[in-house]
């Protein structure tokens, strides 16, 4: 039993349990859940191993995810099927379900998100798999032979850049603000401030939009359509900047 326990719990630290099997070599049967926790008696290893099962099964069922959130959740999601799930019950993060996006970039599309520009030679490739953005992707061209073309595209790059930057850097303001509303509304004697946490929720929700339409507009410039959407990013921010 020491020697089974000292296995398993080597095992389960380095997030290998999943897949074990019986260490004589000729055995491949996998130790039961019944029989892991009959042996291994530490809690915390114990809780490990439970996280390691919980992590294994979400990884195989397609339909589940988990929150990318970057500042931390441990909330399972279900995918919906469309693209763009629904607001996180825990942490109201809004995920990307379609790429690696750590969230949903509405208007811009995955392969807005994909595709990366060098600021230096115009040079278009994936930022996923690192290849040229042709053939498997597109709109890619020879930048050395376009020397004008891509001075004009890195100075047009960088003004839909700083805007985007500017537009998150606005939004992670909203969220600060209504961070310190909360814990002020939150003291005694101090009237409901609900009414100003919700101008920070649409003031955030706004600002990640107008972050995105940059991404959307940089990419779509030629097409009919964008004449539209530059006068609703305009409007938007418009009344934005006033809120």
């Amino acid at each position: 039993q020491p020697c089974w326990s000292e296995y398993l719990t080597t095992r389960i630290e380095q997030n290998m349990v999943v897949n074990c099997t019986c260490p004589i070599s000729e055995c491949r049967a996998q130790p039961t859940a019944a029989f892991i926790c009959s042996i291994v008696s530490s809690e915390e290893i114990i809780a490990k191993y439970e996280k390691a099962l919980l992590r294994g099964y979400v990884e195989c069922c397609s339909n589940l995810t988990w929150c990318t959130n970057p500042q931390g959740c441990d909330q399972i999601l279900l995918k919906d099927g469309l693209g763009y799930g629904a607001a996180c019950s825990k942490c109201s993060w809004i995920s990307c379900f379609n790429c690696n996006f750590p969230e949903a970039h509405y208007p811009a599309s995955c392969s807005h998100m994909s595709h990366m520009t060098c600021a230096k030679c115009n040079h278009g490739f994936c930022w996923r798999c690192l290849k040229p953005w042709r053939p498997t992707h597109k709109d890619y061209y020879n930048c050395s032979a376009l020397v004008s073309k891509a001075a004009w595209q890195e100075k047009r790059f960088q003004d839909y850049n700083e805007r985007c930057t500017f537009h998150h850097r606005a939004r992670e303001f909203a969220v600060n603000l209504r961070n310190r509303v909360s814990s002020i509304n939150e003291m005694p004697k101090i009237r409901t401030l609900a009414f100003v946490l919700d101008a920070c929720k649409v003031l955030e929700q706004a600002r990640k939009v107008l972050a995105y339409c940059c991404v959307y507009s940089y990419y779509n410039q030629d097409t009919e359509s964008m004449d539209i959407v530059e006068q609703q990013s305009e409007s938007l921010e418009l009344h934005t900047n006033a809120l």
